[in-house]
């Protein structure tokens, strides 16, 4: 077994672990590919890892042509600037970081119609930290009706960073308020699925308190340089 699966398989059976000790279904899982080359991307997709996630555009351009074969799922994860949406809406899968109406026109805009609808998580700011990326809570409302009325974007639900407080009773309130709101966006919009939250050191808070979708990246490829 090579150490890319090991370290798969390894999370997968924690990710399973957590949920199955909270009663829940077990979340899928998002490679975090920040930073990494794409032949690190490529020996976890041998493991059988699909979706991977990336915050910059251009370098997640890159790795989407190098890896062309692979056959992945690519989410943009990082805050997108509205003169990158005509590249991300023709080259990505998901948005997980949209917050604010712009990117959604910018978005409906540049998406092909002849493409499958671009699936769109708003992200959400849940502690009003300054200078983070996310939309007030307030404002999601707003946000998801309009992606649901663009044809060529598809609301999947929310995404949200927490502020990482060294106290992880903190930590977990503040997951199980974005499971509220995504609750109550799920009984506004049938298709509403998705509430990616938590990451490497705290997944198995975000699991206990209903995540769908953990984004891990340290866990799999190690420590950043």
């Amino acid at each position: 077994m090579t150490q890319a699966s090991e370290a798969l398989n390894g999370l997968l059976q924690a990710m399973e672990n957590a949920a199955r000790r909270a009663g829940r279904p077990c979340p899928r899982l998002l490679a975090v590919s920040k930073t990494q080359p794409a032949e690190a991307i490529a020996r976890l997709a041998e493991a059988g890892q699909r979706a991977f996630g990336e915050n910059y555009v251009q370098e997640a351009l890159a790795k989407i042509d190098a890896l062309a074969g692979h056959n992945l799922e690519w989410h943009l994860i990082g805050r997108l600037q509205s003169n990158k949406c005509r590249e991300v809406a023709a080259r990505f899968d998901w948005v997980q970081s949209l917050d604010r109406p712009k990117l959604v026109q910018e978005l409906q805009r540049h998406r092909a119609p002849t493409a499958a609808p671009l699936n769109i998580l708003v992200q959400v700011n849940p502690d009003g930290e300054a200078g983070k990326s996310g939309c007030r809570p307030e404002d999601m409302e707003a946000l998801a009706a309009a992606v649901t009325a663009s044809p060529r974007l598809r609301l999947r639900g929310l995404m949200a960073i927490p502020e990482p407080a060294s106290d992880f009773a903190v930590r977990r309130a503040t997951f199980a308020r974005l499971a509220g709101w995504f609750a109550e966006l799920q009984s506004r919009y049938p298709g509403v699925d998705t509430l990616s939250m938590g990451m490497s050191e705290d997944f198995e808070l975000a699991i206990a308190e209903g995540a769908t979708m953990i984004r891990v990246g340290t866990a799999l490829f190690g420590p950043r340089g």
